[in-house]
């Protein structure tokens, strides 16, 4: 069982990163490798199943009506973005940017988030350099805060259901450390970012996404919850046996594959019930900051990434650095504190 485990483990890991075909139907893959764990650990069954179906339920919908809404939004949205950012100095409108987006993405989920940004940098038409460190840093904080419920996004979904806790558990048990990171990403976005504007910045498509877009894009957040969901069912033999007596910190910085792959898989095979708060803490907290990282790990850096043409290189040379001092400073918030 751990050998077929470990197999699966390994394909789930590196056939999204390097195989074209899987990463564009990694809905789909990660189902069929749900299904698959689930019945060499022979936990597959009808109350398994059942919850497999009813876990994405709410972050589905979430995604589905936030994005109707901004839909029938969108001009206004961009008309009250511009007038804002008129309104008030831009330093302060750029901070608020990325607290807002940060915080607000535990409700509107971080997909709705990550689109709601990238409208903002094509309204701003700043310079490449200064739009590039604002949608990293407000990924950053995108990524952070939708942790914080679990409609935000499929970590959290994630981690409330295989930990069985009631929709403000991370809320409680990590809102303490997101909150300030989020803040502090937000006075960094004002520090870095310069308010001049150019015709050079990132290129977007500015075309309102259609009905079949929005719920194409609903399914699959389903299908993908859902497959975690069984993975994380799945895996529980393998957590077990290999990671309930590791170091909390230990943990803390291993989770820094999450910069290279999707932090939610990660969670799904990395989380059990059986673990302490300290433990599940610092889980959270390395797959959370260090997802922010590089393009691939996480939902709002793809689609940030995607939408405005920006390349690995470019985001590695700036998202690198800032991960890894804020994973050097929550190391020792965690060691402090714990």
């Amino acid at each position: 069982m751990i050998l077929g485990l470990t197999i699966i483990l390994i394909l789930v890991l590196f056939l999204p990163f390097t195989v074209k075909k899987v990463e564009h139907n990694l809905e789909a893959f990660l189902f069929i490798m749900g299904l698959a764990a689930a019945f060499i650990s022979h936990v597959l069954d009808r109350s398994l199943f059942m919850k497999a179906l009813e876990d994405p339920v709410h972050i589905t919908l979430a995604v589905l009506i936030a994005g109707l809404l901004f839909k029938w939004l969108q001009k206004p949205v961009e008309n009250g973005i511009l007038g804002v950012s008129k309104a008030i100095p831009f330093r302060l409108f750029v901070a608020l940017t990325v607290i807002f987006l940060g915080l607000i993405s535990s409700v509107i989920t971080a997909i709705i988030a990550a689109i709601v940004l990238v409208v903002i940098v094509s309204v701003l038409r700043l310079d490449r350099q200064s739009e590039l460190r604002l949608v990293v840093l407000a990924c950053f904080s995108i990524g952070l805060g939708a942790a914080l419920t679990p409609i935000g996004e499929p970590l959290s979904t994630i981690a409330i259901s295989k930990l069985n806790e009631d929709f403000f558990y991370l809320l409680e048990l990590i809102g303490i450390d997101v909150i300030p990171a989020v803040t502090i990403f937000g006075i960094l976005a004002a520090i870095l970012v310069s308010p001049k504007q150019s015709d050079t910045g990132l290129a977007a498509q500015q075309t309102s996404e259609s009905y079949g877009e929005i719920i194409i894009r609903a399914i699959k957040i389903y299908l993908f919850v859902m497959g975690l969901t069984l993975l994380g069912a799945g895996f529980e033999p393998f957590i077990e046996k290999y990671l309930l007596g590791l170091s909390p910190l230990l943990l803390y910085w291993i989770n820094m594959i999450s910069a290279i792959l999707d932090n939610a898989t990660l969670a799904a095979a990395e989380i059990s019930p059986a673990m302490d708060e300290p433990t599940i803490k610092a889980i959270l907290l390395g797959l959370l900051i260090s997802g922010g990282m590089l393009i691939p790990g996480n939902i709002p850096n793809i689609i940030a990434a995607g939408k405005l043409n920006i390349t690995s290189r470019e985001w590695a040379r700036f998202g690198v650095p800032v991960g890894l001092i804020a994973m050097a400073v929550y190391f020792i918030v965690i060691l402090i504190f714990g």
